[in-house]
């Protein structure tokens, strides 16, 4: 099923959501490491484009219409990095199709 029953359940309900995720990017031009603890995969789009993160995530938000979170918003200096995080904690329908988008970036 889509969610786990029990809450020790969460722990590999969430990692195997990660695996499949990263698992699909791989044929893409992002690079990146597996998330810990988190419910978020940071990708790294430095490969794909040279614009600020702000403004590379609101495009993705538009077209193709994948949401993600720059990683300069939490940073107190401006950052260079060229980093996006996105949620894994969504349906596996809705990672495919997000993963599908961003191959074709």
């Amino acid at each position: 099923g889509e969610t786990p029953q029990h809450y020790d359940q969460l722990a590999e309900f969430y990692r195997r959501k990660r695996d499949l995720f990263c698992s699909m990017l791989d044929a893409s031009r992002f690079t990146f490491r597996k998330a810990a603890g988190t419910f978020f995969q940071t990708l790294d789009y430095a490969n794909i484009s040279d614009e600020p993160d702000v403004n590379y995530a609101e495009r993705l938000t538009r077209d193709p219409g994948v949401a993600s979170i720059p990683v300069s918003v939490f940073c107190e200096k401006p950052s260079q990095d060229r980093k996006l995080r996105f949620c894994f904690a969504k349906s596996d329908a809705t990672l495919e199709k997000a993963a599908e988008a961003l191959c074709r970036l």
